[in-house]
């Protein structure tokens, strides 16, 4: 299927490198910008994609490229959302209707992609950390290229950002941190950081002050050594006084700023300027996210990433809702939500957090019913764990949402913070498997592996909503050890719920149906494939067996032996990694048994899976119908 691609604007055509965007004389730069803006607009209005910060970065990505020397020099870019014009300005522009699509571009800088990535990225608050690293390296190498890392200030929430600058100001490298000071992340940002940047960019007394004694600081410049000596010192004292560069500077770096981040002719001289500057340097831009396009700008966190179609002038979706549709599955998120609300009304003890991603995680339903018992940490996982340890410890019943791929970054403190001291914290675990578009910085592949081998922890999988909701209501009723319930991306069943909740016996499962030969043990909603290749074996006589193992530690030993009783052979599945998890869990209770059951395991190669759908991915390794059906085939020796 061939897919649509936009006539790029007359400047933007010509560019098909950084060194042609250089040839542009500066009077043209806008007019690059005003086509560059036009493109992704045009583009995400058909392909969705992450979209608000692109738009918000556009001036500076024009202006980087057109002041500094890349590949040679290198961009780092914060997280990455924000990649779109780079992507498109260093010889993407013909790829990137590709972008996020099985076998396209990446949406995130790559690599494996491209010379001008210089790092991967996906996770927030590493740039600077890996700038540091280039930079140091440089030195090393006594080259004397420049390093400039681009972070948001959602991602200057992260303790990550902070260790970096305190690292680099000790070290006194040559390297530039561009802060985009836009208020958001994906939601509005929290904390005290944004609130001291937010009092300073927006006062007006501030920036007529700022703008006056920089005035006056110039005259004296003029003047002889010792005034321009003590204009130096004034200036230090007025910067440290009258704006955030007191943080900054304390931490080592030179501060510059607030600057426009949407007057490209400003970035352009300020950046020109900066390139001659040694040590490290902080330069402050304010921008908006989404800007270029009114609805964006309107409502920031809507317009973070579109999936579907929409009016490129009004921002209203071009998809048509059918009279006689059915209503949608909900999302297993919103499944979340909503539980989450109902069981807080019945237990005033449960609080709530989640690492900046009310939205994603479907907070805000407990955040608008019970704001006082309902926390957005900020982009801090590791925080976030450890804030929930010491709410348990006080007898409170912490439920924490973060994404699978997040929760990596706060091991440590599930293992030192929550497991050792057998705290109740409640893990709930999105985006958990294979994600789609957002490719491999962003699937939760390795979660079972990595929480399993942690004592005092139940590791559990709903294979459906109704389950996720019992699922919670059982470990918000258990007081003797943590839980973490694990749920994909995307729609639920959509089955008819229960009003009630019930409790699920811990490390307990479920027959599915019984038949003969191979069982098919699945943790967690990958189990509904295994309903649908059963349901297509039926009709050619084939009948196995499939239990809903539900909990992937503890095991629930009785059910597998039941299984090893009655079937020649069983295989295991799981949205994971194949190796470590539930598969692993199984085969080697099997193998202390001293069982000659082969165990067959299904789940994610040990190799890094790239973007596409969900089902486009469970297809390519493996684990959707038609890979349990053709498993199932081989067992038996039936042709595929």
């Amino acid at each position: 299927m061939d897919l649509y691609k936009p006539t790029p604007g007359n400047l933007l055509s010509g560019i098909s490198t950084p060194d042609d965007l250089r040839k542009l004389k500066p009077e043209q730069l806008q007019d690059v910008c005003d086509e560059l803006r036009e493109y992704i607009i045009d583009l995400v209005s058909v392909h969705g994609g992450h979209f608000g910060a692109s738009l918000g970065v556009i001036e500076l990505t024009v202006a980087l490229h057109y002041i500094y020397n890349t590949p040679a020099d290198k961009l780092i870019w914060d997280v990455g959302h924000q990649a779109y014009g780079h992507k498109i300005i260093t010889g993407r522009r013909e790829q990137f209707h590709t972008n996020r699509r099985y076998g396209g571009i990446s949406g995130f800088p790559k690599r494996s992609e491209s010379e001008y990535d210089s790092f991967g990225v996906g996770h927030s608050s590493t740039s600077i950390s890996a700038g540091l690293g280039m930079a140091i390296a440089r030195d090393l190498n006594k080259s004397d290229k420049k390093i400039v890392s681009i972070i948001g200030d959602g991602a200057m929430t992260g303790g990550m950002a902070f260790e970096a600058m305190n690292n680099a100001g000790a070290l006194n490298t040559d390297m530039l941190v561009v802060l985009n000071d836009n208020n958001m992340s994906i939601d509005p940002n929290v904390g005290a950081l944004k609130e001291y940047l937010a009092e300073i960019t927006t006062s007006k007394t501030f920036n007529k002050m700022r703008d006056e004694i920089y005035d006056l600081l110039g005259h004296l410049k003029s003047a002889g050594h010792t005034m321009r000596k003590a204009a130096s010192r004034l200036e230090r004292a007025v910067t440290a006084a009258i704006t955030p560069g007191a943080l900054f500077q304390a931490l080592g770096f030179k501060y510059y700023g607030p600057v426009d981040g949407h007057n490209v002719d400003t970035l352009r001289r300020t950046l020109e300027d900066l390139r001659t500057v040694s040590g490290p340097k902080l330069l402050h831009i304010v921008t908006v996210k989404g800007k270029g396009f009114a609805p964006a700008e309107r409502e920031q966190t809507k317009w973070h990433a579109q999936s579907s179609p929409f009016d490129k002038i009004t921002g209203k979706s071009l998809v048509k809702a059918s009279k006689n549709k059915k209503q949608p599955a909900p999302k297993y998120q919103d499944v979340f939500g909503e539980a989450l609300v109902e069981l807080a009304a019945k237990n005033s003890e449960i609080v709530a957090m989640t690492p900046a991603m009310p939205s994603g995680s479907s907070l805000w339903p407990m955040m608008k019913t019970f704001p006082e018992r309902s926390f957005d940490v900020g982009i801090a996982e590791q925080h976030a764990v450890t804030f929930a340890a010491g709410l348990a410890a006080e007898g409170k019943k912490p439920f924490a949402a973060l994404y699978s791929t997040f929760l990596q970054r706060g091991y440590d403190q599930v293992i030192h913070d929550v497991a050792i001291q057998n705290l109740p914290v409640v893990f709930c675990i999105d985006r958990a498997g294979l994600v789609g578009a957002d490719g491999p910085t962003h699937h939760g592949l390795y979660d079972i592996a990595f929480l399993r081998a942690v004592p005092n922890i139940v590791v559990s999988s709903p294979m459906d909503e109704q389950e996720l909701r019992d699922m919670m209501y059982t470990a918000s009723e258990d007081n003797g050890t943590s839980w973490a319930i694990r749920y994909p991306r995307g729609r639920s069943t959509g089955m008819e719920l229960r009003e009630d909740f019930e409790k699920v016996e811990t490390g307990k499962g479920r027959i599915i149906r019984e038949g003969e030969r191979v069982a098919v043990l699945s943790f967690g909603p990958i189990g509904n494939y295994v309903t649908e290749a059963a349901e297509g074996l039926a009709t050619d006589g084939i009948e196995i067996g499939h239990y809903d193992m539900r909990f992937a530690k503890p095991l629930d030993q009785d059910l597998i032996d039941h299984a090893l009783a009655g079937y020649d052979q069983i295989i295991t599945l799981e949205d994971a990694a194949a190796i470590g998890g539930f598969g692993s869990a199984v085969s080697e209770y099997v193998a202390g048994k001293g069982a000659g059951v082969p165990v067959h395991i299904m789940g994610v190669p040990d190799r890094i899976v790239e973007h596409g759908t969900q089902r486009e991915l469970h297809d390519e390794v493996g684990i959707g119908p038609d890979g349990i059906t053709a498993k199932i085939r081989r067992c038996l020796n039936i042709p595929v």
